[in-house]
């Protein structure tokens, strides 16, 4: 009997009962294809990144249906000794079958994720989402992957699953923290059994949903640090690829420790372009009690103008060109720290953000402005526009049409991702670099 009526329905489901697991800033992790469909409502509900582990089942010779083990990225192998001594598998089958799911697997992880490395999961709480359990090898292995790469803490969270699968996996204490199924039938069938929709998933489908949820930081090793701004210590995450040519200071709504999957896309799409990201949090969890509605910009901008003071200490990063990236709220407070006689900034850019809150100095800024607000929006439009005709800078508003602030689905973020990058590129970067 069906459980739930396709995957999203499955994953919203779970999410529901995870939503806890937000506060331990997790990674999402699906296990492609169908449980990367789940696995991107758990990411969205918790705003957390999504990534994949590839993972390939091995069949016993002439029997597909009979699963003997699965491999995985970084040559994890787990093999079911039983099945394999009860379907007469030899040494040499064994390796054949391995070896030639080793090939795919390859093609597929690259094919999936276009070339790019996953993200790094050293010292991170992970949540591993499959559509389903049957002999759960598939499941352990993706928690073994992770496990390798460094996670600190390591959940798997599927929709259903064999009760006899689920237990198994509940014993291996040293590869999984935590199982959370919200199904487990003793009379167990198949994991299709349990969706009204259980229609086949595409690479193309796993490739859209990681453009929207995912992150990569190509490249560039992330740091967590604590800023120091006047009394506060702010928490962030400093990323510099090794031949950064500039380095942007995120001030989005919400940032720093806990920056969105929105602004993971924004940090890939500079990284990749030879720009260092530094996210940081310029509220204090205290602050943040108040909620997203009661900011005091003049104080964020304050923070922010300290951060970059704070960056500037470093020897290594001193001479790179500084650029301010703000979304809603953050927006006027980047170009309000950018009005400081000595800001040190080169180019900001408004992504989906409310500039006008910066009030009289905005004509006090010195660099280069890029304002992107979405045509969907009447109001934040105008509003832009009018900070517009404060700027005596260089300066330009890009629409993007029919879009809705603030610029969160996947057509107007990788569109605000490309602008930015553009803008960038064009104003931190001098001929020399």
């Amino acid at each position: 009997m069906a459980v739930f009526l396709d995957r999203v329905d499955a994953g919203r489901h779970l999410a529901a009962v995870m939503r806890h697991l937000g506060a331990d800033e997790p990674l999402v992790l699906g296990v492609p294809r169908g449980g990367v469909i789940v696995a991107a409502e758990v990411s969205r509900a918790l705003d957390a990144p999504l990534d994949v582990l590839v993972v390939g089942k091995l069949s016993v010779p002439g029997q597909p249906d009979l699963v003997m083990g699965a491999i995985g990225e970084d040559q994890v192998t787990v093999i079911n000794d039983n099945v394999v001594r009860l379907g007469g598998v030899s040494s040499k089958e064994l390796a054949t079958v391995v070896s030639r799911a080793r090939a795919e697997l390859g093609e597929r992880a690259g094919r999936l994720r276009a070339a790019r490395p996953g993200m790094t999961l050293t010292g991170r709480a992970v949540i591993v989402v499959d559509d389903g359990i049957a002999t759960g090898v598939s499941a352990r292995t993706a928690c073994r992957i992770a496990r390798a790469r460094g996670a600190r803490r390591v959940v798997l969270a599927v929709p259903v699953g064999a009760a006899d699968s689920v237990a198994w996996l509940r014993r291996q204490a040293t590869e999984i923290d935590e199982v959370i199924c919200l199904d487990a039938p003793e009379d167990f069938s198949a994991v299709a059994d349990s969706y009204a929709d259980f229609a086949e998933t595409t690479d193309d489908d796993v490739i859209g949903l990681l453009e929207r949820h995912g992150c990569h930081y190509g490249g560039s090793d992330t740091e967590r640090v604590l800023v120091t701004a006047g009394r506060a210590c702010l928490p962030g995450r400093l990323a510099i690829p090794s031949d950064a040519a500039g380095i942007v200071v995120f001030a989005e709504d919400f940032a720093g420790t806990r920056l969105s999957a929105r602004g993971e896309f924004m940090a890939d799409a500079l990284h990749r372009a030879r720009l260092g990201t530094l996210c940081v949090d310029l509220r204090t969890p205290a602050e943040e009690f108040f909620g997203p509605d009661v900011v005091d910009v003049p104080l964020l901008a304050r923070r922010l103008g300290e951060a970059t003071d704070w960056l500037r200490r470093d020897p290594l990063i001193r001479e790179l060109p500084v650029g301010y990236l703000g979304r809603g709220f953050g927006a006027a407070a980047a170009l309000s720290a950018a009005a400081r006689p000595v800001a040190p900034v080169t180019a900001v850019v408004s992504s989906g953000g409310l500039p006008h809150l910066a009030g009289r100095l905005l004509s006090s800024v010195r660099a280069a402005i890029l304002l992107i607000v979405g045509g969907g929006d009447q109001r934040t439009l105008d509003l832009n526009r009018q900070a517009q005709q404060e700027l005596t800078c260089e300066n330009r508003l890009v629409v993007i049409p029919g879009a809705a602030h603030p610029l969160d689905d996947p057509a107007a973020l990788r569109s605000s991702a490309d602008l930015a990058r553009e803008w960038f590129t064009a104003h931190l970067m001098t001929p020399s670099r």
